[in-house]
């Protein structure tokens, strides 16, 4: 072998750096982005037709006569204002409680020697395997006894911290060099003045991922506001929509999909505000030991 056979063969970086497999990589991209946008597409459509229109066989892409209707009806029927303001204090409470919470029990995980450390996250790990089903009975019934049914304190504290943020923050915590930590604890500063101070600050990927997911999750609950609230001004937006678009009869679609396109536009705005950081933090968590 000579010096000019070194390069290395059968690699994946150089299949798909080579021309001939750019169109099928291209073709393969394109096909993933039209299944996943064209139902937000048919929701945007749907959401200014008509009654009639959404139910007709076969159905129309287009709308042919495009309408505000289910909008207007959406904000005038409904007590939308409540409704809305009920979806944004629990989803930014409960994001903000993971990210304190979650970000604390990670540094502690990470970098402080305790007993039983490696067990108690063992722990943590074990229960991402228990199906939420399984703990909802429990959770209600533990919930009831403390007198929070169909209060915020319901509808919050049970999901202000959860073993996927507190395994998220500790895998990326691990990364940070000890050298950091051990200056602070040498210039004599405390533990949660470096975690605010040291570690926080370094944490902006990780915060941003686990911000968004957290935030989406909150947003879209749904089972848990409809089990807690038993009235209508502790509903969420995901609650009423589901109840007030059933009719007499049958299911208003037109005004489902008018109140998903407004329950969609927050997540929109917070992932597009924090999508550097998202996309950073989903490339780098867990791929530091």
């Amino acid at each position: 072998m000579t010096a000019l056979d070194t390069k290395p063969r059968g690699t994946i970086g150089s299949h798909i750096g080579e021309p001939q497999a750019r169109p099928w990589l291209y073709a393969v991209l394109g096909i993933g982005l039209v299944l996943v946008v064209t139902p937000f597409v048919w929701m945007a459509l749907g959401s200014v037709k008509t009654e009639g229109e959404l139910r007709a066989n076969p159905p129309t892409w287009w709308p042919q006569n495009p309408t505000l209707d289910n909008f207007r009806e959406l904000f005038t029927r409904l007590d939308f204002p409540q409704f809305f303001a009920n979806s944004v204090v629990v989803a930014v409470v409960v994001t903000l409680g993971n990210l304190v919470f979650c970000s604390m029990l990670g540094y502690a995980f990470a970098k402080l020697d305790f007993w039983g450390r490696t067990w108690l996250f063992r722990l943590v790990l074990a229960t991402l395997m228990i199906p939420g089903m399984v703990t909802l009975v429990p959770l209600f019934v533990l919930v009831s006894n403390l007198g929070m049914v169909n209060t915020y304190f319901g509808l919050i504290l049970p999901f202000l911290a959860g073993p996927f943020g507190v395994f998220l923050m500790r895998q990326f915590i691990q990364g940070i060099p000890d050298e950091l930590i051990d200056a602070g604890r040498v210039d004599g500063a405390g533990e949660f003045r470096i975690f605010a101070r040291v570690v926080m600050p370094l944490c902006k990927p990780a915060l941003a991922t686990l911000a968004i997911l957290t935030f989406l999750g909150s947003w879209n609950n749904f089972l848990w506001p409809l089990v807690v609230s038993s009235t209508e001004d502790m509903y969420t937006l995901p609650v009423a929509l589901a109840l007030y678009s059933v009719g007499q009869n049958s299911t208003q679609y037109g005004l489902l999909l008018a109140g998903s396109m407004v329950v969609v536009v927050p997540i929109l705005i917070v992932f597009f505000a924090l999508q550097k950081h998202f996309v950073q933090g989903l490339a780098t968590t867990g791929l530091k030991s």
